[in-house]
């Protein structure tokens, strides 16, 4: 593929690679969602804005050799002095790594900076990250929300009963296509995350399904089980149109204001990824051994299930602390550090090694 050559830059092969990755890369040819895509550009963006500050000249001067690993350290103990946590600072720096992983895959003499950059290693927390999830209750009081003898209503239950059952991203629910619900003797979703990924079968619930046939017999009554058309649509001008990322976070929101009104338990902000942390917290709860849960929410490295195992113990810790008074001489066995998850220990389970 050619490159657009740019006038009045320094380095036009730098320019040139971010030119091609944000206009190709990851929106064509690898799918990339809107979001990862804005996150990946503010991370880049703020990186070189940075680094034309510190040496007092303009964005179109700003080559490859300026930036190595001392000044994207720089770069980032700044942000974080500037008030940004370590998960923020982590999240750039792989936002950062994700292009030049892509540069040097481009450009040959680009892995030298790939190199630089990749000294830089990414910061341990002094805390375990705990992630946002809700009760079993707060989910059953949202669910019963969608009035499911109407139309709109039956399609609403049905999607979040989807997000709940499979833990999927919203991507991926939204990509669900007919052909990809099973109803076999176990009845399962094929989730596939984008092109050339790879994808995962997940287990449906029999009340899933039950909701499913109704969901066919009003919103895809002549479709057969091999179409290719998307489970959720919407229609605009009398035509069939893939439902948007909006149309779903704005009637979780809805759904969830509702839902709170009958049960404090509801967050204040309901959105499709906590639908995702919900259940797979609710699975481990439950016994589900941690490696089956990073299996079945497609994580491509087991460690990241681990945000789980500290969101069911830091649940149980603040349990036990609520129940126990100022004034109770338990209070002083009441601390974070009885309640964390021994992540080495975990691991070890992880890998099989206990």
């Amino acid at each position: 593929m050619g490159r657009i050559k740019f006038g009045g830059v320094k380095d036009v092969i730098l320019f040139g690679l971010i030119h091609d990755y944000f206009k190709v890369y990851l929106p064509i040819q690898k799918n990339s969602s809107a979001h990862t895509i804005t996150a990946y550009k503010f991370a880049l963006d703020n990186l070189l804005d940075y680094v034309a500050a510190q040496k007092n000249i303009t964005l179109a001067d700003v080559t490859f050799e300026m930036i190595d690993g001392k000044m994207l350290a720089r770069y980032l103990d700044n942000m974080e002095s500037s008030g940004n946590g370590i998960s923020t600072r982590n999240h750039r720096l792989a936002c950062i790594r994700a292009f030049y992983t892509y540069a040097a895959k481009m450009e040959i003499a680009a892995a030298i900076h790939r190199d630089e950059i990749f000294k830089v290693p990414l910061k341990k927390s002094s805390e375990p990250k705990v992630v946002t999830h809700m009760s079993e209750a707060a989910v059953t009081a949202i669910l019963a929300q969608p009035n499911p003898t109407t139309e709109r209503g039956l399609r609403d239950q049905f999607l979040l009963l989807i997000f709940y059952d499979t833990g999927a991203r919203i991507a991926e629910v939204l990509n669900i296509r007919l052909r990809d619900i099973k109803l076999g003797a176990t009845p399962t979703v094929t989730i596939r995350r984008g092109k050339g990924d790879k994808a995962r079968e997940v287990p449906l619930s029999e009340k899933t399904i039950a909701h499913y046939r109704n969901y066919l017999g009003v919103f895809h009554p002549t479709e057969s089980q091999y179409s290719t058309q998307f489970l959720f649509y919407t229609i605009l001008h009398g035509r069939k149109n893939h439902m948007g990322e909006t149309t779903v976070r704005d009637l979780m929101s809805r759904y969830g204001a509702a839902a709170r009104e009958g049960c404090a338990e509801v967050p204040e902000k309901v959105y499709p990824h906590l639908w995702r942390h919900s259940r797979a917290t609710h699975l481990y709860q439950h016994g589900m051994d941690l490696t089956l849960v990073s299996q079945w929410l497609g994580h491509a490295q087991l460690e990241t299930t681990l945000v789980y195992a500290h969101a069911d113990t830091e649940h149980k810790r603040r349990a036990i602390e609520a129940a126990v008074s100022d004034e109770s001489p338990l209070k002083s066995f009441v601390s974070p550090a009885r309640y964390k998850v021994t992540d080495d220990e975990t691991l070890k389970r992880l890998y099989g090694l206990r």
